[in-house]
């Protein structure tokens, strides 16, 4: 059977076909769908959990007792998690565990432009990098194989056009998602200091072992075209390539980390000009110039937001195309609904002049014209820390307050409001209940009363 599939739900088709038991995530933007997507399946027991971190600790929790393991969040999301993600790659697994990230080149979605290629290496676990939606379901698959095979937590990285965007997906059957045998083990599960001396050694090895694996997998792949251009590129990334410049050889790392450099040494000393395409940061480029390889990468392209096909046709090929300007159109700048009642709690802040610290999510857009209510925004849950800290260094409760949504709240943001209890700030804290969350398409949470599949919670 074959079928036109988000890149999202072929990730999840993915979890399914690999035999995963147990699926936890926050909704994030552009990686929720995933999850929604895994909870139509019965097999799978699926979760919203109330932060990445909480997410990420269950599917440990999981992977611990045996059962093959998923994990889904958006790129902001990993920094929540990743006091978890740092100590599961000392312990290793047991059943199969994978983290799915989606990045935001482009920052449609999201309050910058993380690069969590950067994870996977301070980490020290593999990351993989599919580019359609078939090898998204494929390489879920074979994180799980390289997870169990090497006792590691597996990044996959995913981005908004990934996630978003339809491609054709051949199913497979799902394998026995059968639990292995878990056995107490306190050198290899508790990570206290006597524990994770020893354990640091594994991963270092272990590393050394995902890199001689990278050099042979068939995850990397290499496209000998006309031999005097070469690409180096991942991802969303490659098809760009490929389609500005149909002629070029190719080396697609479906391995973002870690690099294969007996497979780069050996693609680099065939072709005449070599060039790396990655989207945001110099990752690959880097890495590739410290192996003492000429490469030609960001002094021609950008840092900054997506790349396209006309871009990588006018740097790289010398082909001067029509590009579009965004700017010939009428600008729509995101608005708050029509009707929603929060409008109205933007407008008295601004008519009385309060300082208000916002958060996260759509009552963010509380802080654009006319309302002009918000005066900061900076990640989940910060809003009542940033309106306590303004509290104490200026001292006006009176004209600040701190506004924030009911999932925020759930997230993040309850620490916050245990901190201005325990050191008795005055400051004043307002919840915009949506009874969901709303800015990424109405999941539950542990207010609303359900779970992701409508149970009653």
């Amino acid at each position: 059977m074959k079928k036109l599939m988000l890149g999202n739900e072929a990730f999840a088709r993915g979890a399914y076909e690999a035999g995963v038991t147990v699926a936890a995530a926050y909704p994030g933007t552009p990686s929720t769908e995933i999850t929604e997507n895994v909870a139509k399946y019965d097999e799978i027991y699926a979760e919203w959990a109330p932060n990445e971190k909480v997410a990420l600790e269950v599917a440990i929790g999981a992977s611990f007792g045996g059962a093959r393991a998923l994990c889904c969040m958006k790129h902001v999301g990993l920094n929540v998690a990743a006091d978890p993600l740092f100590t599961v790659s000392y312990t290793g697994v047991n059943g199969g565990l994978v983290v799915i990230v989606a990045d935001d080149p482009g920052m449609h979605s999201s309050q910058n432009e993380q690069d969590s290629r950067f994870y996977a290496r301070s980490a020290h676990v593999a990351m993989l990098e599919p580019s359609d939606s078939m090898e998204a379901k494929e390489y879920v698959k074979a994180a799980y194989e390289i997870s169990e095979k090497f006792d590691t937590p597996v990044l996959v990285r995913s981005n908004t056009r990934l996630s978003h965007s339809q491609g054709l997906v051949e199913f497979g059957e799902r394998i026995a998602g059968e639990l292995k045998p878990y056995k107490k083990d306190i050198g290899k599960f508790v990570m206290m200091p006597g524990m994770a001396k020893k354990r640091h050694v594994v991963v270092e090895q272990r590393m050394k072992d995902i890199a001689a694996f990278a050099d042979t997998t068939e995850l990397n792949r290499v496209e000998y075209r006309d031999m005097s251009i070469g690409i180096i590129t991942s991802g969303v990334a490659y098809n760009y390539v490929r389609e500005a410049l149909p002629d070029a050889s190719v080396l697609k790392l479906g391995m973002a980390y870690p690099l294969p450099e007996k497979l780069i040494r050996e693609f680099a000393s065939k072709v005449s000009r070599l060039y790396v395409v990655e989207e945001l940061e110099p990752f690959f480029e880097d890495q590739i110039k410290a192996m003492g390889v000429a490469v030609t990468g960001k002094e021609i392209l950008t840092v900054q937001g997506e790349y396209s096909v006309n871009l990588i046709a006018e740097r790289i090929g010398g082909k001067k195309t029509d590009v579009f300007d965004p700017g010939a159109l009428p600008q729509r700048p995101p608005v708050m609904c029509p009707g929603c009642p929060h409008r109205a709690v933007f407008y008295t802040l601004k008519k009385l002049g309060i300082t208000a610290m916002g958060d996260i999510g759509c009552y963010t857009l509380g802080a654009m014209t006319p309302l002009a209510g918000i005066d900061a925004c900076v990640c989940m849950g910060a809003s009542i820390g940033m309106a306590m800290g303004m509290e104490k260094a200026r001292g006006y409760a009176g004209k600040l307050v701190a506004v924030i949504g009911d999932s925020t709240f759930f997230h993040s943001g309850i620490t916050g409001l245990v901190d201005m209890a325990y050191n008795g700030s005055k400051g004043t804290v307002i919840i915009l209940d949506n009874s969901t969350t709303g800015m990424t398409g109405h999941q539950d949470h542990p207010a609303t009363g359900k779970t992701i599949r409508g149970e009653i919670a």
